[in-house]
């Protein structure tokens, strides 16, 4: 007997929920409720309340809850879940964050029997977490999800480039630039690909546009730690 279709949560990109591939239309303050529980877990009637309405009292706030259930219980019910206190989506929903997060602690924890199959992974290398909302709950989880991508490429990079895999490392290294041109540790991530393969003018254009780039946009030079790298490969670099 063939399972059930689950609900669907993509924050990627854009906020949409389907239910066996159809679209399910939410009002905007039932998204919001569902995207924080997605994010982050199980949480009090009264800390979401405050989270999603945090500028109006109490009272209204959690008359705002109750309305934006009410509205998810009508359009999907079991979507969302209760007890006395707390508030959860159900496990019965996958969501595109969550694969991320799983297959981003795989690579971490060098778990992951084949990097190049996260380096695939459609919210690995690419994808905003919910653009255009500006709530500072949501500003906070695009920043996490910001760093641990660049994190991910990064390891992912040093992952391929142990198994000889160059062009995927420097598909990863790149990627992580492409995403933050001013990160240090993701040019970084690009040269060792480079000297990997042998290529050492590669590596040496790489430091010297990220360190034309870092003195035009911040009047910085790169570290140190980066200088001695490239200046090992016997050329004469000032700071």
């Amino acid at each position: 007997m063939s399972q059930p279709p689950s609900p669907h949560l993509r924050l990627f990109n854009y906020w949409q929920l389907t239910y066996d591939h159809r679209a399910i239309l939410v009002p905007s303050r039932s998204q919001r409720l569902v995207a924080l529980l997605a994010l982050r877990g199980r949480q009090n009637r009264a800390r979401l309340a405050g989270t999603l309405w945090p500028d109006v009292p109490e009272p209204r706030a959690q008359a705002s809850l109750r309305a934006a259930m009410s509205v998810l219980h009508r359009r999907l019910p079991g979507l969302i879940a209760k007890d006395q206190s707390d508030v959860f989506l159900s496990e019965t929903v996958t969501v595109d964050v969550a694969e991320f997060r799983a297959c981003a602690d795989q690579v971490l924890s060098a778990q992951l029997p084949d990097p190049v199959t996260a380096l695939e992974h459609s919210a690995i290398g690419g994808g905003e977490l919910l653009p255009g909302w500006y709530d500072d709950w949501v500003l906070v989880d695009q920043e996490r999800i910001h760093q641990l991508r660049l994190h991910v490429l990064e390891a992912l990079a040093d992952a391929l480039v142990a198994r000889g895999a160059y062009a995927h490392a420097l598909q990863a290294a790149l990627q992580a630039v492409a995403i933050d041109p001013l990160r240090e540790s993701a040019r970084r991530s690009v040269i060792m690909v480079h000297l990997a393969q042998g290529n050492t003018a590669d590596a040496v254009r790489e430091y010297r546009r990220f360190r034309s780039l870092l003195r035009d946009e911040l009047g910085v030079a790169p570290t140190h730690h980066l200088i001695e790298l490239v200046q090992r490969l016997g050329e004469h670099l000032p700071a």
